[in-house]
């Protein structure tokens, strides 16, 4: 694939999801790309250099002049960052890229005269972990990076992201990022409430000294994503909680049924919603 020589990446944001971008670029004999971080945490900025996951730290200043920008923030923090973005600064070629984990409520921030500067995307990607020292130079390797209302984007945005991502290694699909955020509050957001909630009920029902001698695989397996970071976690539950109440609901409607079809043990109806559910599987 060519790859247009000498771009400017900036990145706000160096932890797990702007670390992964910066060193993915960087550590690729490909690469023809120089990226410029930021990060409120002047830490994570030391770290991020000591790390080689950019080439240097810039200021907003510099990051607004880059010729791509990366917003691996919190989805709060996106939109509070365009809702305070000087419009004046931002050069009709230059290509803005979300990586927030909600779409809608941050496409409805964004200010128009900026709308085709704009890429509303997702990277399906990520771990429990976070800080630059969780940073993967192959987190994005054959992942997806949803982009959502594309057609709202200018035609160098639209290319532009489309070739940065590919870079990464990663499959584009484009979807509405209402689509998205309904998606996604089942298959990203009621996982991390269930881990949440598994979690905290071992916690008041089991001394820590039982957690450690009988924990296996499967309570591991299942209670990983409950080491996610609460704050990013609670403003993407708030940006999709509508979604995420019907997710919960139905959810809630499935364990009840469970529950009934045990306490009345019929075993042969259990076993058929297992079954059921094992057909997951092929899917994925």
């Amino acid at each position: 694939m060519n790859i247009n020589k000498n771009k400017t990446v900036g990145i706000v944001g160096l932890g797990l999801i702007g670390g992964s971008i910066g060193i993915a670029l960087l550590d690729n004999i490909n690469n023809n790309y120089y990226v410029i971080g930021f990060d409120h945490n002047k830490r994570h900025e030391e770290e991020a250099i000591k790390l080689k996951l950019i080439n240097k730290i810039g200021n907003l200043n510099e990051i607004l002049n880059c010729d791509i920008i990366f917003l691996a923030i919190p989805v709060e923090g996106i939109v509070n960052f365009l809702k305070n973005l000087n419009l004046n600064d931002i050069r009709p070629e230059t290509t803005i890229i979300d990586l927030g984990s909600t779409k809608s409520e941050i496409i409805k921030s964004i200010p128009h005269q900026i709308r085709k500067n704009f890429v509303a995307s997702h990277p399906m990607a990520g771990t429990e972990k976070s800080g630059p020292s969780a940073s993967l130079k192959n987190l994005y390797l054959n992942r997806v990076a949803v982009l959502c209302n594309l057609e709202d984007s200018g035609e160098i945005q639209q290319r532009e992201s489309i070739e940065i991502f590919k870079f990464l290694g990663m499959r584009i699909v484009k979807m509405d990022g209402e689509e998205h955020d309904r998606h996604v509050s089942w298959i990203s957001h009621l996982p991390h409430v269930l881990s949440f909630s598994l979690a905290n009920s071992v916690l008041k029902q089991e001394n820590p000294e039982s957690i450690i001698n009988l924990a296996a695989g499967g309570f591991r397996d299942m209670s990983r994503l409950a080491k996610s970071s609460p704050k990013m976690w609670r403003d993407i539950f708030q940006q999709n909680r509508v979604n995420l109440l019907n997710s919960i609901d139905n959810f809630m409607k499935e364990l009840y049924n469970f529950r009934d079809l045990i306490e009345k043990t019929d075993w042969e109806k259990v076993e058929e919603k297992m079954e059921n559910a094992n057909s997951l599987h092929k899917i994925l």
